[in-house]
């Protein structure tokens, strides 16, 4: 099982993107999706998270800028960043909660990240 990231880049301030994570191999079904980040010096941390059923939840400082959805058939999940800032700028991970066609359940799959770097 894998994922996938993609999407990141280089924009201004103000900008926005719309990251991508695709999960593939033996996967029976994925429950929650999510994004986490985690800038030069600091911890990993929660950006936003979205349940097989849609319903999400995200950190304080990216309210109202960010939104999460997925596309099921697909097992894909996405992030747009609106209104980025500079201190949006770190590596961006998706994570998926996977049960496999063999019966493992893999409760925290990471992808390997792509850079978002916002410029002031």
């Amino acid at each position: 099982v894998q994922l996938q990231a993609s999407g990141g880049g280089l924009v201004q301030a103000g900008g926005s993107l719309r990251l991508s994570c695709a999960a593939s191999g033996s996967i029976f079904s994925i429950n929650d999706m999510g994004w986490f980040r985690q800038a030069p010096g600091k911890e990993r941390g929660l950006v936003a998270r979205i349940t097989r059923s849609g319903r999400t939840n995200y950190a304080d400082s990216v309210k109202g800028r960010f939104t999460i959805s997925r596309d099921n058939a697909k097992n894909t999940v996405y992030l747009q960043l609106n209104s980025l800032k500079p201190e949006d700028t770190a590596v961006y991970y998706c994570n998926a909660e996977i049960t496999t066609i063999g019966g493992y359940y893999l409760p925290n799959q990471w992808g390997q990240g792509t850079l978002v770097t916002v410029s002031s």
